[in-house]
């Protein structure tokens, strides 16, 4: 019995820790999220940096895909952020860059930006250049199958954001018109019913004299 549990721990043991080992080298990719967006949209973006050496990353440069206009970030404490831009003023790659220890091994740093999506479904990809403090830069911008790939997002058809700012004008505009129809209404009804009242009492007026 103890033999036969012997065998099978040598055999699944390694097994086991091979297949962790496998998903934490996997896990431990520049991804960038969400992987899925539509047309035109205004996306918001996360980017998350691991570290996978025993040294700090230290800076961090993404490359503007094809068709996408960066247009804000969200600040980080203890990074500064620069942007390199083309003679038209749109982004063409955009850079974090620690003040202080940066993002130390065993650690990972979010990074979150707006960015409009291409007008045209395609698949965009987000090369991205990683920096370490012994001065070694691992360059995220394989394929799927390398082993520094880049992250890939999905730009399906869709309704934009713009779309639906101005459904919600379109719908404001009817609701305002609305208020001011039932507005107009309300005011103007007094007006009637003294109107009404006018006539009805020269009515009675004039049946009274008949009567006479």
């Amino acid at each position: 019995m103890k033999k036969t549990i012997k065998r099978i721990t040598k055999v699944v043991l390694p097994t086991v820790l091979g297949l962790f080992l496998f998903s934490s080298v996997a896990s431990a990719h520049v991804t960038v999220m969400p992987n899925t967006s539509t047309t035109g949209a205004w996306e918001t973006y996360t980017v998350k940096v691991p570290v996978e050496k025993e040294v700090p990353t230290t800076k961090f440069t993404m490359k503007a895909p094809a068709g996408v206009e960066i247009m804000s970030y969200q600040p980080v404490p203890g990074w500064n952020y620069t942007a390199d831009k083309d003679t038209s003023g749109k982004v063409k790659s955009f850079t974090f860059e620690a003040t202080g220890e940066g993002i130390l091994p065993g650690q990972f740093q979010q990074f979150t930006f707006v960015a409009k999506n291409p007008d045209k479904a395609a698949n965009i990809v987000w090369d991205a250049y990683q920096y370490y403090k012994d001065g070694s830069i691992v360059e995220w911008t394989g394929d799927e199958s390398a082993k520094t790939p880049h992250s890939i997002t999905a730009i399906v058809a869709g309704t934009s954001t713009d779309d639906h700012h101005d459904q919600a004008a379109t719908e404001d505009t009817k609701t305002d018109e609305t208020k001011a129809a039932n507005t107009e209404q309300s005011n103007s009804l007094p007006l009637i019913l003294s109107i009404v009242s006018v006539i009805l009492s020269l009515a009675a007026l004039v049946f009274a004299i008949r009567k006479k």
